[in-house]
Formats: structure tokens, C-alpha cells, sequence
């Protein structure tokens, strides 16, 4: 199984580190994406060292997406083309696309909220609303293949849903 984490400057460290650990821990291969391939940092200094440039992203090389949140790597992303058409790809082709706090938003450019069931930062309730999803204030939501969550707080059970749905979709 292949997955992808897709960032860019000041995201959330716990958002991604986490995940990609959890990841790892599961023989998972973990690409990290960012734009240019350039090197970024967290909100506390942790580096995000990519392997690919968002640019050359393709859904058939992906199971999963894990999209971190920090509000400023999500609004960065959310006007890069490409981020948004592989994210409706990875999301139309039924794989999992994983968001986190403020990483609905990327949901939210890319299209694919509508009549879903869907969380995140609570800053960001109306935007998830407003794209046609019905917000929940839960720790996480799966509706079909997306799974999202409101904050770094629930790593844990964001990862759980995460993994067992890809589990399932990989079968």
C-alpha cells in the first residue's frame, strides 16, 4: 500500500508527524508532498522533508491522501491546481482521502464535500457547510471514503478510522 501526505509552510506538527509514523508503523509507504518539492517547517520547527512534488501526484500511484491541517499549509495548498484535481482524483477513483483540522478545506476547493458528512476546526464549520456537507461536531467522521477530524487532540482515533478503512477499501 502507498500513501501520500500533502503539506506546505507553518502546517500543524502533531498533523502530520503522527500520521506518518502511524503510517510507517503499518508497512505503509509514506511519500510526504509539497509544492516544488521544497523542504517546509511546522508551526514548532518540525521539517517536512518531501519525496514528491505535488505537481507530479497521479491517484493511480495512491491508496490514501492524509491532508494536515495547521491553517496556513491548507491555504497555501488550496490554490495549487494540481493539489485540488489529485485530491477529486484520489476521491472519485474511491480511495481514502484523509483530512484533518483545517485540511477539510482542501476538501472543500476540490469539490467533493457535497452531501457528504464531514468535521473539522471549528474556524472552519461554515466553509464545510457552505460546500454542502453536513457538519458534525464530532472527533471523527467517516462518510464513505473520506475520513475527517477536527484537531490533533484525536491523532488517535483519526489514525483508527484511517487505517480500518483503508484496510477495507485495500481488500
Amino acid at each position: 500500500m502507498r500513501s501520500v501526505i500533502i503539506t506546505a509552510q507553518n502546517f500543524q506538527d502533531e498533523e502530520l508527524t503522527y500520521p506518518y509514523y502511524r503510517l510507517k508503523e503499518e508497512g505503509i509507504i509514506v511519500d510526504v508532498a509539497t509544492p516544488d518539492k521544497m523542504e517546509c517547517f511546522g508551526k514548532y520547527g518540525v521539517p517536512a522533508r518531501p519525496t514528491v512534488d505535488t505537481k507530479d501526484l497521479k491517484a493511480e500511484d495512491y491508496d490514501l491522501v492524509v491532508l494536515p491541517g495547521g491553517f496556513e499549509a491548507p491555504d497555501r495548498l488550496r490554490l495549487r491546481k494540481e493539489v485540488l484535481k489529485f485530491i477529486k482524483d484520489m476521491y472519485e477513483g474511491g480511495k481514502v482521502v484523509a483530512a484533518i483540522c483545517h485540511g477539510p478545506w482542501l476538501c472543500v476547493s476540490a469539490g467533493i464535500l457535497k452531501g457528504k458528512k464531514a468535521t473539522a476546526f471549528q474556524s472552519i464549520a461554515d466553509d464545510v457547510r457552505n460546500a454542502g456537507a453536513e457538519y458534525l461536531d464530532r472527533d471523527v467522521v467517516v462518510d464513505g471514503n473520506l475520513v475527517t477530524s477536527p484537531h490533533y487532540r484525536n491523532n488517535g482515533d483519526f489514525m483508527k478510522a484511517t487505517l480500518n478503512l483503508l484496510r477495507v477499501k485495500t481488500e
